[in-house]
């Protein structure tokens, strides 16, 4: 298992857009993925899942991945974060 805390660069924070650029690239993986935001957990692979953390421009998240591929799926949501999500 690995994990690692990213901010959110987003302007808008996740909404729809951004959050199924998330989850698509999450779903490219074998790996559990999923994020801790507060008290949460949401599964990074799942649009509503995500959208229902209710996150924000500038929040911190972590994301944990847990797997045979996971050190792969965290640098790509990582890097996919820092990017931007494509916005």
């Amino acid at each position: 298992m690995v994990s690692q805390k990213v901010t959110i660069k987003n302007p808008t924070g996740l909404h729809l857009r951004p959050a199924g650029i998330l989850c698509k690239e999450a779903m490219q993986f074998k790996s559990h993925i999923v994020f801790h935001y507060r008290e949460n957990t949401a599964n990074a692979k799942s649009v509503l899942s995500v959208l229902g953390a209710c996150i924000k421009s500038g929040d911190e998240i972590e994301l944990v991945c847990d797997g045979e591929d996971e050190t792969e799926a965290l640098a790509a949501l990582v890097a996919a974060i820092d990017n931007g999500l494509g916005e």
